[in-house]
């Protein structure tokens, strides 16, 4: 199984949007990060060809930029992952990875540094983070067998600008 782990789009100010009174969980994506996350988008597709399964956190941002790119791939279905949120625990993350053991390619769409830290543990089993993700940024982990943490390998990390400059 791939893994691809992608961090959410370019989204509004945090204290900004706090100042809304609104819960975090509902801060989108800004234009900007919509419009840089198509672009993205279309540079994931060019390097991984076929999703088969697309996971988002439930926070609005991520739920977005899931939505950005199930359309760079010809719609393929968006699921709600809470295992995906910010303060889920890795394991919780891999039960839902192991569910999807059909899978050759499933798709992450989540936050730092939660996806930084998911992917160090998956390859070496250490609970912080060594692989920062920009936002809008990606990176690939092939996993052998039952996923497990420790085991998998990296196979890219790109970054946003790499992904625009693979888009066409």
């Amino acid at each position: 199984m791939q893994l691809l782990l992608i961090r959410h789009g370019l989204a509004g100010d945090r204290e900004s949007f706090a100042a809304t009174g609104q819960d975090d969980a509902l801060r989108p994506l800004t234009a900007e990060g919509g419009k840089k996350m198509k672009r993205n988008a279309r540079g994931l597709r060019r390097v991984v060809g076929a999703i088969d399964v697309l996971g988002a956190s439930p926070l609005l941002r991520a739920a977005q930029t899931a939505s950005i790119v199930s359309s760079a791939y010809g719609g393929v279905d968006v699921t709600t992952v809470p295992a995906l949120a910010p303060d889920a625990s890795p394991r919780s993350f891999l039960a839902w990875l192991r569910k999807q053991q059909d899978a050759t390619v499933v798709a992450a769409v989540g936050h730092e540094p939660h996806l930084g830290a998911l992917a160090t543990w998956l390859l070496t089993g250490e609970e912080e983070s060594h692989i920062p993700l920009r936002k809008g940024g990606a990176c690939l982990l092939e996993l052998e067998g039952r996923p497990r943490s420790g085991a998998a390998t990296l196979q890219w990390a790109l970054t946003p600008t790499m992904l625009r400059r693979l888009r066409d």
